[in-house]
C-alpha cells in the first residue's frame, strides 16, 4: 500500500515513463473499484491489462485517459496532472478506443474517421491534404477502405469495431489506449487487429495500452504484462517471466498447465479438462477423499 499523501497538486513529478498513475482510488458514485492503485506504463511497451471480469481494467484505462477522474490521487501524463491539461493537448499526446462507441446518426465510414484528425485543428491550421491522406491510410490498414462511403449504422458489429480503430489511428497520438479491441471480431480479424497494433509498436514506436480478454493473445503479444484482481495489481512485468499456472489460478481461479507456445515461445496457458477441475474441486472439498485419491488435494501436474 502507498503511503497516504497530502492534497493533490499540479507539480511536475518525476516519473520514468509518460502515463502513470500515482495512488489512484476509482470509484463510480459511492461504489470503489480500486484503492491506492499506482504503476506506471511503460513508454514504446505493448502493455495488455488482463484479469477477470469486474476486476477494474476497463476502469483503469477510463483513468488513464482522463476520462474518469479518480476520487483521489492522480494520473500523470508527462509528469503532469492529466485533469488540468486542455484538452486538444492530451487528444494530440493520447487516444483512446472505449469499450463501446456510439457513432452519430446518418455519418459515414470516411466522415467518422475523419473525426480523428479533430485536435489537430485549429483557427489557423484547417483540413488539409495530409489530413486526407492520413484517413486514407488509417481506413486502409484496418481494412475499411472500402467502407468509406457506407453509413457505420448499416455495418456489422466487427466491421463497425474496424471503423472505431481507423479512427483512433488517424489520431496519430504517441500513446494509445484500447479497451477490448478485439470484441465483435471473429478469429481472423482479432488477428489482424493485434497484428497491427504490434506494427504500431514495433514499427512506429507508439506505446500501446490494451484490455484483452484472452489471456494466450495478451500473452502472445505483449510486452508488458499487468495482471488485476479486485483493483490491485497482482502481478506485471514480462509475459514469459509472471505467466504461470499458480498466477492464472490466483488471479482466474482456473486451474492450467502453462506450455511454450509452438509458433511463439511464449506462454501458452491450457486449462485442465472438466474432469480433472471437478476432481480437484472434490479433493479441496474433502481432504480425505485427496487423500484416498493417492496424492495431495489440489495437484494438478502443472508446469
Amino acid at each position: 500500500m502507498s503511503a497516504a499523501r497530502g492534497p493533490v497538486t499540479n507539480d511536475k513529478r518525476s516519473t520514468v515513463n509518460r502515463l502513470a498513475a500515482d495512488d489512484v482510488t476509482l470509484a463510480y458514485d459511492q461504489r470503489v473499484i480500486a484503492e491506492q492503485l499506482s504503476l506506471e506504463i511503460p513508454d514504446n511497451s505493448f502493455t495488455v491489462i488482463v484479469g477477470p471480469n469486474a476486476c477494474g481494467k476497463s476502469t483503469l484505462l477510463r483513468a488513464l485517459s482522463r476520462m474518469l477522474k479518480p476520487s483521489r490521487g492522480r494520473v500523470l501524463l508527462d509528469g503532469q496532472l492529466i485533469q488540468s491539461m486542455p484538452a486538444k493537448k492530451v487528444a494530440r499526446t493520447l487516444g483512446l478506443l472505449p469499450q463501446s462507441s456510439i457513432a452519430p446518426d446518418g455519418i459515414t465510414v470516411g466522415d467518422l474517421v475523419g473525426r480523428g484528425r479533430y485536435p489537430h485543428q485549429g483557427i489557423l491550421r484547417q483540413w488539409s491534404a495530409d489530413d486526407e491522406r492520413v484517413v486514407r491510410e488509417s481506413m486502409a490498414r484496418t481494412g475499411v477502405a472500402g467502407l468509406a462511403d457506407r453509413y457505420v449504422d448499416e455495418l456489422s458489429g466487427g466491421q463497425r469495431q474496424r471503423v472505431w480503430i481507423a479512427m483512433a489511428l488517424a489520431q496519430q497520438t504517441p500513446l494509445l489506449l484500447l479497451d477490448e479491441p478485439t470484441t465483435y471480431l471473429d478469429i481472423q480479424h482479432q488477428i489482424d487487429v493485434l497484428d497491427l497494433c504490434a506494427e504500431l509498436h514495433e514499427e512506429q514506436g507508439r506505446t500501446l495500452v490494451a484490455v484483452l480478454h484472452d489471456l494466450n493473445h495478451a500473452a502472445r503479444y505483449a510486452t508488458h504484462l499487468i495482471a488485476l484482481r479486485e483493483g490491485k495489481v497482482i502481478a506485471e512485468g514480462a509475459p514469459k517471466d509472471i505467466v504461470r499456472a499458480e498466477l492464472v489460478e490466483e488471479v482466474f481461479g482456473l486451474r492450467c498447465q502453462v506450455i511454450d507456445d509452438p509458433e511463439t515461445g511464449t506462454p501458452l496457458v491450457v486449462p485442465a479438462a472438466r474432469g480433472t477441475r471437478t476432481r480437484a474441486a472434490a479433493a479441496e472439498a474433502s481432504p480425505d477423499a485427496g487423500r484416498a485419491a493417492g496424492g495431495p488435494a489440489g495437484a494438478t501436474g502443472a508446469s
